[in-house]
């Protein structure tokens, strides 16, 4: 059997942007942006960007440190901004780039980042079993910038993937409810 050529695509076809405001109901009791809804977002917006680079289902597999740089305020605006940053055979890396802006002004402001990992599973969208995530290729400086650090991120990664598993072993999973000789 003949190896296929492994698919290429740039970072820019996987790009999506959703632009929200900020409502009330979507404050915290500090009167910025709540974080879990934050978060929300930003895994929405990275799940199409999965989905425009592979044309596969996946799942989220990891959130890497989400650091909330400056808060978002109340009629502000939250513009994320998702695009494939690194691949493995079946993972993706998505970089998160979250931007406010102030719409009584213009003026636009860095309020987050973070790097998601995705993970091709079959599901109703792909039939075919042999399936290898297509080679992502940066264009932009922001892209070969952000791509760069790639591989050093997925080896911590996976040291703390392994390290979570092991530790997961000592972690009890009795209900709390429950009287045990464990606790």
């Amino acid at each position: 059997m003949e190896a296929m050529e492994r698919a290429t695509k740039f970072c820019h076809e996987s790009l999506v942007i959703q632009t929200h405001r900020v409502f009330p109901m979507d404050l915290n009791i500090f009167g910025t942006l709540f974080g879990g809804k934050l978060m929300a977002i930003i895994d929405d917006t990275a799940s199409i960007s999965v989905s425009r680079h592979c044309r596969r289902g996946a799942v989220t597999a990891s959130t890497d440190k989400l650091d909330f740089l400056h808060p978002i305020y109340e009629n502000h605006s939250v513009c994320v901004e998702t695009f494939i940053s690194g691949v493995g055979s079946k993972s993706m890396e998505v970089f998160a780039k979250v931007m406010g802006e102030v719409l009584a002004t213009g003026e636009r402001y860095l309020a987050a980042t973070c790097f998601m990992t995705f993970v091709a599973v079959p599901t109703h969208m792909n039939e075919e079993t042999e399936f290898i995530v297509p080679l992502v290729k940066p264009q932009t400086e922001e892209e070969i910038f952000v791509c760069s650090g790639y591989e050093d991120r997925r080896k911590h990664r996976l040291k703390e993937l392994a390290f979570n598993e092991k530790f997961a072993e000592s972690v009890s999973f009795d209900p709390p409810w429950m009287e045990t000789e464990s606790r």
